[in-house]
This record gives C-alpha cells, structure tokens and sequence, in this order.
C-alpha cells in the first residue's frame, strides 16, 4: 500500500511541477515572440480569431511548452518513484498527452503543428525524462 501511494505521489509531483514549466514557457513565449499587432491572446476566442494570423514562430513556445512540461514532469515523477520504475512518467506523459488532444480541439492550429505536437510533445518527452532521472539514479 505504501508503494501505491507514492506512486500516485510522484504522478501528483510530475504534474504540478510539469505544469508550472509549461505555463512559465507558455506566459514567456509573447515576450519573445511578440504576437501579430492587433491580436488579443488573452481570451481563446481572441486567440480562435487570430490563428490564421499566426506564423510558424508563432508555434515555437507552445510546442516547448508542451514538450518541457512534459519532459520536467516525467523527470520529477520519476525521481520520486520507488526504483525510478516506469510507470509515472507514463502517466505523466499521457496526461499531457490528453491536455494537448484536448487544446486542439478547443483552439485549431495547423495540421502541421497538430502532427508535431501530438507526435514528439509527449510521449517521447515522457520517455526522456524517465530516461534522464533513471540514468541520474545509475550515476550515483
């Protein structure tokens, strides 16, 4: 039972700290790639309104934000799991992985990023992670 719940105690960890990574990349991607004059991202129609004025810079941030959230939040989980087994940075990998479904259905992008996005923004970075904490673990 103790195992259990420190499973779910890394999965909880991996995807708070995961999630503050991404909001950070996310609140700093207009400071560095100032959006199109006139367009209002504050809202998500603003930001529905404003895609087909969006470039390809445009997507930069929000696929790092994406694919770090997701990275940190596997590491963390994985630090956190007994025998910095597996399974958490799965499930941390997946959850973003459903976020990210879910911000495409809400906000369209193109197709291109969809596909890179879904493809090399979760699941791979989930691996990574657990690759890089584990790895940490061998080392010492």
């Amino acid at each position: 039972m103790q195992r259990v719940f420190r499973l779910i105690l890394a999965v909880i960890a991996g995807l708070f700290v995961g999630s503050i990574a991404n909001m950070a990349l996310v609140m700093l991607s207009g400071h560095v790639i100032p959006p199109p004059a006139g367009v209002d991202t504050t809202t998500a129609e603003g930001l529905k309104a404003a895609m087909p004025l969006f470039g390809p810079k445009h997507f930069l941030f929000p696929f790092l934000a994406h694919a770090v959230g997701t990275l940190v939040g596997a590491f963390v989980a994985t630090l956190a799991t007994p025998g910095r087994t597996s399974g958490p940075a799965w499930v941390i990998g997946a959850c973003f992985l459903i976020g990210g479904i879910a911000a495409i259905t809400m906000l369209p992008s193109p197709l291109w990023f969809t596909v890179v996005d879904l493809v090399f923004g979760y699941l791979p970075m989930a691996w990574l992670g657990h690759r890089m904490a584990a790895r940490g673990q061998r080392a010492t």
